[in-house]
C-alpha cells in the first residue's frame, strides 16, 4: 500500500482533525503548523499570528481507499471556506482556509474541486481558500495530537467539536471507518 500526504487548513486543527480521522482510508492525522517563516514555530509563536503559519493538519492516507478528491469533498464541507483568516470564535491568519498541495496532481485537483465549489452556489459568498504549495511542515506541540479524541470533556469539544462531528457523521456516514480510535 502506497500513502499519500494531503495538508489542510481549515481553523483550529483540533476540529479539522477529528473529523479527518474518522474516515475510512485515512491512517494518521497529524496536527501542525507550515506556510509561515519562522522555523520550528511553537503554538504561542503561532497564536501572535507574526510567523505566517497556519494551523493545519497533515493526513496520511491510502488513495485507493479514500481518493484526493474525496478528502477535498470533506474539506470544503467541514469548515466556512468564505471568511478570511477566520472559523467560528477564532480568528486570525493562522486559522485561514487553506490547501497545501504536495505534487502537480493535488494543485490540479484543489484548482478544480475549488472551481466546482465557487460554481455550486454552495455559499453567499466568495471562497477565501488558499492553495499554496506545501512548505515545511511542523507538528504540533504534543498536547494538541489527538486533542478532541483524549479531552472529549473539556469546553471547546463539548461547545464546538461535538456539533460540528455530529453533522460531519450525519453528512458523511459513508465514508467513516469503523475503527477510527485506531488512527494516530
Amino acid at each position: 500500500m502506497q500513502l499519500e500526504i494531503a495538508t489542510f487548513g481549515a481553523g483550529c486543527f483540533w476540529c479539522v482533525e477529528a473529523v479527518f480521522q474518522q474516515l475510512e482510508g485515512v491512517h494518521e492525522v497529524v496536527s501542525g503548523y507550515t506556510g509561515g517563516t519562522t522555523d520550528n514555530p511553537t503554538y504561542q509563536e503561532i497564536c501572535t499570528g507574526l510567523t505566517g503559519h497556519a494551523e493545519v493538519v497533515q493526513i496520511r492516507f491510502d488513495p485507493s481507499v479514500i481518493p484526493y478528491a474525496a478528502l477535498l469533498d470533506v474539506f470544503w464541507h467541514t469548515h466556512d471556506a468564505t471568511t478570511l483568516n477566520r472559523q467560528g470564535a477564532d480568528h486570525g491568519t493562522q486559522y485561514r482556509s487553506a490547501i497545501f498541495y504536495h505534487d502537480e496532481a493535488q494543485r490540479r485537483s484543489a484548482e478544480q474541486s475549488k472551481a466546482e465549489m465557487e460554481n455550486s452556489e454552495a455559499w453567499d459568498a466568495p471562497i477565501v481558500t488558499e492553495i499554496t504549495a506545501a512548505a515545511t511542515f511542523y507538528p504540533a506541540e504534543g498536547y494538541h495530537q489527538n486533542y478532541f479524541r483524549d479531552n472529549p470533556y473539556q469546553p471547546y469539544c463539548q461547545f464546538v467539536i461535538y456539533p460540528k462531528m455530529r453533522k460531519f457523521t450525519k453528512d458523511f456516514k459513508d465514508k467513516l471507518r469503523t475503527d477510527a480510535s485506531k488512527v494516530r
